[in-house]
This record gives structure tokens, C-alpha cells and sequence, in this order.
């Protein structure tokens, strides 16, 4: 049945308070307005984002209910509304959480991926105009970051939305719409692991694992992984680490054992874990003769305290947003590495679940029993 121009029900998992699992409910989808792109969604992975802005409330700045959560997907334009010219009806694209209009001070900068098109709208879950285009039991239903990809169908504004090559598997190029994006270019374009050099990542959830693959895609000599998961040591080598550390099993602060396995410390670290305690022994770990210490994990309210030693001697700490991706332009070009086998994604799924069992999938994220589950809608 034709649907452009129509309103289209479909289902979605709506949170509808935080703390409470989500809901798989009948929703309606409104048809794009102008600039706007509608996307019948193949398939979301479940990120901890997801999961932390629904349960961990209290680490994150608040967000509107309800919501429908989902931000790691890619899909089929079903329509497009006036004056969209970026993308047609029928392509497949991955909807973006970071917009890159390609005209505001920030887009044209080199030393930012940080556009500011819309960006306080979709923060607060509505679009241009102010309002979502979903809605269920008569309620307007906020769009995550403005995109919600826990959805059978979505609308984004045309600056979030990017076209990807016509036979990328769905179902795998959607892990590039967050998780292995952000923790690949945290490696190689905020970082800039240099080669010959000692890495540590901390946090082997799918954001960290990519870094270990970035880190490796540099040419790092050693590639230290640190979870306290020991589960996670033999897939930590699938994606490039040398060596594995389990903070348990040492009776000295990591970065202690960190420093003394390199020397006094590493090049570069690398937080994915999004944990202030471990943002600071990261920041310790590395050496103070011009350690580079990215933070990746993602937390917002917390405060990370340092001592001014620990940077005064020449220690460099960086925040990486996206990995540092320009994103309507780079995530094509990250698509097409992946179908020429430059870049491992297939490795990272662990489950396939269908939406109806979104929640068991949170369960198995913070269980540590996934490293990213993919929703086939």
C-alpha cells in the first residue's frame, strides 16, 4: 500500500517513564515535513546509551518522557518531504544523531564534528518546528536525540541522515551509525595513534573493541586491553589487542600496574568505559611525558577530579564526540571500508533479536553476555 503523504502505524518500544522497561506499542508515525526524511528502520543495535538514559537517569542530563529510545540504525527512505534533495525515496541510509549541515561555522571548521544544526531541538527530542512526528494514545512521543530507530519507522531532519552504497548489509552498517564509528575514530582521528606505539583501552563493550580495532588500524606495537570481564580477553584479540589485564586480578590501582608493564606509562589510553574513577586512572595510566588520554564513555552529570600533576608535566586529555567523524560524509566512506574488508563489524554481534524483545536485550548488555545485540524490525 502507498504510503507517502500518509500517516503510518507501525510498532515502536516506547519508554514511557524512566526506570521502567520499555513498551511495545501501536504508534503513528507522521509523514516528513520539509528538510525531513521518513525511514522504514531494518534494523537498530542496542546501545548502552539506550540503556543509561532510561536506568541511570541520575548520570545524565534529563530527557523528556515518553520516549522512544534507538539511535544506531539504518533503513529504507520510505519518503521525503519539500525540499529534500540529499536523499530519494528508496535509498538505503543511516540515520545520525550528529547532523552535518556542510554550512555552519562548525561544519566548515576542520577541528570539530560538533554542527549545531538543530542541535538543542533534537537534544530535547522534537524536530525544526518544536514537535516530534510520533505520537501514540493521543501524546506526543519524544524522539531520542531526534532519531529513535526503536521504531519500525522514523522521521529525521535531511542533515541526519546520510545515503550509504545500495548493497551494505543493514543489518551489520547499522553499528556504524554510533558504537563502532565513536570508538574507531576516538583511535585514529581524536587520538591519532601514532604507529610503533603502546595503547590501553579500558572497557571492551562494542565502543571499546572498536578502539582496540583502531588502535590496531594505526599501528599501535602494543595494544593493551582492561576489562574486569575476563570473558571479554579472547574477543579483545579478534579485534587487534596484544595483551589482556583484568583489574581483579591485581592488588595495586591499575594505572599502577599500567604504568609499571610500560615503561612509566602508555601513549595513549583510551576510557570507554564512561566511569569518572576510571576516566582518572586512565588519565594516570598514561605517560606524563606527552600521554595522550582520550575519554569516550559516555556520562554527563558526574565531576572527574585530576590533580594538577597529573597533567602539568605534559599529559594531553581530549574528548571525543562520534569519534571525531565529519558524520553525514565519513559514515559512506566507513560503510564501503567495511564491504572491502578494511573494517570488522560482523564480529561485533553477538544476538539478533526482534523489537518485541528489546528489554531482553538491555538485559544481556549489562550482563555483560553481549557485545551488541542487532534489532531485526
Amino acid at each position: 500500500m502507498e504510503t507517502e503523504g500518509k500517516v503510518i502505524e507501525c510498532k515502536a518500544a516506547v519508554a514511557w517513564e524512566p526506570g521502567k522497561a520499555l513498551s511495545i506499542e501501536e504508534v503513528e508515525v507522521a509523514p516528513p515535513k520539509a528538510h525531513e526524511v521518513r525511514i522504514k528502520i531494518v534494523a537498530s543495535g542496542v546501545c548502552h546509551s539506550d540503556w543509561a538514559y532510561l536506568y541511570d537517569v541520575a548520570k545524565m542530563k534529563p530527557r523528556p518522557f515518553p520516549l522512544i529510545l534507538g539511535h544506531e540504525g539504518a533503513g529504507i527512505v520510505e519518503s521525503v518531504g519539500p525540499g529534500v534533495t540529499k536523499v530519494s525515496k528508496g535509498d538505503k541510509v543511516i540515520p545520525l544523531f550528529l547532523p552535518q549541515c556542510g554550512q555552519c561555522e562548525r561544519c566548515l571548521s576542520p577541528k570539530t564534528n560538533l554542527c549545531t544544526k538543530d542541535w538543542d531541538k533534537t537534544q530535547q527530542g522534537v524536530l525544526a518546528d518544536g514537535t516530534s512526528r510520533i505520537t501514540c494514545k493521543n501524546q506526543q512521543i519524544y524522539q531520542f536525540i531526534g532519531v529513535s530507530t526503536f521504531s519500525e519507522y522514523t522521521v529525521v531532519p535531511e542533515d541526519n541522515v546520510t545515503k550509504i552504497h545500495p548493497d551494505a548489509p543493514l543489518d551489520k552498517v547499522c553499528l556504524l551509525g554510533c558504537g563502532v564509528s565513536t570508538g574507531y575514530g576516538a583511535a585514529v582521528n581524536t587520538g591519532k595513534v601514532e604507529s610503533g606505539s603502546t595503547c590501553a583501552v579500558f572497557g571492551l563493550g562494542a565502543v571499546g573493541l572498536a578502539a582496540v580495532m583502531g588502535c590496531k588500524a594505526a599501528g599501535a606495537s602494543r595494544i593493551i586491553a582492561v576489562d574486569i570481564n575476563p570473558d571479554k580477553s579472547e574477543i579483545a584479540k579478534t579485534f587487534g589487542a596484544t595483551e589482556f589485564v583484568n583489574p581483579k586480578d591485581h592488588s595495586k590501582p591499575i594505572q599502577e600496574v599500567l604504568r609499571e608493564q610500560s615503561n612509566g606509562g602508555v601513549d595513549f589510553c583510551l576510557e570507554c568505559v564512561g566511569n569518572v574513577g576510571v576516566m582518572r586512572a586512565a588519565v594516570e595510566a598514561c605517560s606524563p611525558a606527552g600521554g595522550i588520554c582520550v575519554i569516550v564513555g559516555w556520562i554527563e552529570v558526574e565531576e572527574l577530579s585530576l590533580a594538577p600533576l597529573d597533567i602539568l608535566l605534559g599529559r594531553t586529555l581530549k574528548g571525543t564526540y562520534f569519534g571525531g567523524w565529519k558524520s553525514v560524509e565519513a559514515v559512506p566512506k566507513l560503510v564501503q571500508d567495511y564491504m572491502s574488508g578494511k573494517l570488522l563489524l560482523d564480529e561485533f554481534v553477538t544476538h539478533r533479536l526482534t523489537l518485541d524483545q528489546v528489554n531482553q536485550a538491555f538485559n544481556h548488555m549489562i550482563t555483560g553476555k553481549s557485545i551488541r545485540t542487532v534489532i531485526e524490525m
